[in-house]
């Protein structure tokens, strides 16, 4: 996003994707980190403009010394941009991430149920996206855990899951908050490579050095994966793409999935025209005429 106002390419960007009804309750997860910050205030903006509300929830956990903090940082959050806060805190005993993963979604449904929010937002962005594709990989999963993060899921009850913010970056939703001058903490809990993810994100910042196209590399493959698994039919079209493509030339490198879904869309709506795939491949499409 190397523009003059980024932050209003995230603004668009996060309309399009939520595109809220006027009077909708829109229930943000936030956690008091700069992701989820930027998220709470990208949707406090399009809510704005739809005449919808949003609502910030906050699961105090309550396994580190910090939580008071975040908890301090989401109420002022709130404040800021004019919105309620609730904040909701986990029994004792959960441990495990799994369980505390399991248990923080289902105080974000009952949040949503008592908001009439049909909705939960959350702040997984693109590096997001790469250590859960990785974490997968390395526990020897199939397809399904390769497809990654789906940018909407249902939950329970009826309420959806909704990522908004999977195509953008840890560094763009940080200086989303310096721009807007929002509060956020870090937590220092990142730091503790004992953690496996956070082993992997330290190993991945070495890596996006030399591979600077890796977290987009990864969204390609995990959305492949995902169309694979789903069989919709713009998938499917790819699919016969590709397979007709190699056996065609013998080659399936610098085939991209950007391209081949380029072609397909031209496909879908009868538009003829020529379509770059890699170096010394086109598509040519003709009209039915």
């Amino acid at each position: 996003m190397r523009r003059a106002h980024p932050e209003r390419a995230l603004e668009k960007a996060v309309t399009e994707a939520v595109a809220a009804s006027a009077g909708e309750t829109l229930l943000a997860a936030v956690s008091g980190g700069p992701d989820s910050a930027a998220l709470a205030a990208l949707l406090a903006h399009h809510a704005a403009e739809r005449g919808a509300r949003v609502v910030l929830a906050h699961v105090n956990h309550g396994t580190r010394s910090s939580a008071a903090r975040d908890e301090a940082v989401v109420l002022s959050l709130a404040s800021l941009l004019g919105v309620r806060a609730l904040v909701r805190a986990l029994g004792p005993g959960e441990t495990s991430e799994a369980r505390l993963r399991s248990a923080r979604y289902a105080q974000l449904v009952d949040a949503a149920r008592e908001n009439g929010a049909r909705r939960v937002f959350t702040a997984h962005h693109a590096e997001d996206q790469t250590e859960t594709v990785l974490m997968a990989l390395f526990r020897g999963t199939g397809p399904a855990g390769l497809a990654g993060m789906p940018a909407e899921r249902r939950l329970a009850g009826g309420v959806r899951l909704i990522r908004p913010l999977l195509w953008a970056t840890h560094a763009e939703l940080v200086a989303y908050c310096r721009r807007r001058r929002l509060p956020y903490a870090l937590d220092p809990s990142n730091d503790d490579l004992a953690y496996r993810r956070n082993a992997l994100r330290a190993a991945l910042g070495d890596l996006r050095r030399s591979f600077p196209g890796l977290d987009a590399a990864v969204a390609r493959c995990a959305a492949i994966a995902r169309d694979e698994a789903s069989g919709d039919e713009r998938g499917a079209l790819r699919r016969r793409l590709r397979e007709e493509l190699v056996a065609a030339t013998g080659q399936v490198r610098d085939m991209t999935y950007e391209r081949l879904d380029a072609v397909a869309r031209a496909l879908e709506k009868g538009r003829p025209g020529r379509h770059f795939v890699r170096p010394g491949l086109e598509v040519t499409i003709r009209g039915s005429s």
